[in-house]
């Protein structure tokens, strides 16, 4: 009998909170692990207390035909990193040195690269968190040490980066 890793293990949970998602495009799922022990999740949606696409019946940026990992600044929709993040300050929770578990899928429910945006590296960085764990199409999953994305940063201009969801790797 074997067991699975606990990166698929977290990895399979992370799906399960994507599935709470109300974007048309995506549905992404994160939870943060400390310790082995799942701190906080988050998933991508409308801010609390407003109306999410699914009520709007609509997507905006389907709507506008506006490329994957562009234009976040118009989108209804809070990134489930960005929620996990969160979650864990409402709950006056430390997410130092924890592991970030982020699983996605596209429209079909088809598994795809679940890479953070531009905009969430930079969160990811300053929360503090050792590594990031993202499922991917193949149905594994790649493992980013986040201190290297500082590092790579430091050496070159962080527009420089190329391994960020919305952009092919």
């Amino acid at each position: 009998m074997s067991r699975i890793s606990k990166e698929q293990y977290y990895l399979d949970i992370a799906k399960q909170v994507a599935q709470r998602s109300t974007c048309f495009r995506v549905k992404f799922g994160a939870i943060i692990v400390c310790d082995d022990q799942i701190i906080a999740t988050g998933y991508n949606g409308a801010p609390r207390k407003t109306k999410d696409c699914f009520e709007r019946g609509e997507c905006l940026r389907n709507k506008l035909d506006i490329p994957h990992g562009q234009r976040y600044e118009i989108c209804r929709s809070v990134h489930a990193e960005q929620n996990a993040i969160i979650n864990s300050a409402r709950a006056g929770v430390s997410l130092l040195r924890g592991d970030m578990f982020l699983c996605g899928e596209d429209e079909q429910g088809k598994a795809i690269d679940a890479l953070p945006c531009f905009i969430c590296k930079k969160m990811l960085i300053n929360a503090g968190l050792n590594r990031v764990i993202c499922s991917t199409k193949n149905k594994k999953y790649k493992i980013f040490k986040i201190q290297e994305w500082v590092e790579d940063w430091q050496a070159k201009d962080i527009l420089d980066d190329q391994c960020q969801y919305g952009k092919e790797s």
